[in-house]
């Protein structure tokens, strides 16, 4: 018996039940499965678009923690080669220009700005434990950062990231 004669007998014609797909290359499918196809495909592609951006703003997350904790090592390198022995001197001690460290606070903001961040929200503080800026005294560099999501998502809320580095300073 023919493709056509068992169509006819089963009461239905042979094109009603089926049909090419457009999403299902060189095949016959079911009608019903045609529209099922669609949905499966829709979710897949929005599950992997959303696990990429997901990758991707992990990514970006720890690059920027890498960028601030790089910088508030400059900053760090910065004060300690600048204590009281140089004549640029960073720090508390007498006889210093820049007591505020603001010079060190120029050297990580612009360390920073190379990055791919907005850096009007970073505070920078540089600090010295010891109050003195002399050879053998401690500094810290610690940076705070709000962290600016690429994809905002409900019920995620961006980090504030706090970066901390300190050395001694040599002279």
């Amino acid at each position: 018996m023919t493709t056509a004669a068992k169509a006819e007998v089963s009461g239905r014609p042979l094109a009603v039940r089926l049909k090419a797909c457009p999403f299902k290359a060189e095949m016959r499918v079911r009608a019903e499965d045609c529209g099922s196809i669609l949905i499966e495909f829709a979710l897949s592609v929005w599950t992997l678009l959303l696990l990429t951006f997901l990758i991707f703003e992990f990514c970006m997350t720890v690059y920027t923690y890498s960028v601030l904790s790089d910088a508030a090592r400059e900053g760090v390198r910065y004060a300690i080669v600048h204590g009281t022995d140089s004549a640029s001197c960073s720090g508390p001690s007498t006889g210093c220009a820049d007591t505020t460290g603001s010079n060190v606070k120029t050297v990580v903001t612009g360390y920073a700005g190379v990055s791919f961040h907005d850096l009007t929200n970073m505070t920078v503080t540089p600090s010295w434990p010891d109050s003195a800026s002399t050879p053998a005294s401690r500094v810290k560099v610690t940076i705070n950062y709000p962290y600016v999501a690429y994809l905002s998502l409900p019920g995620f809320t961006a980090p504030t990231m706090q970066v901390t580095a300190e050395g001694r300073i040599v002279y």
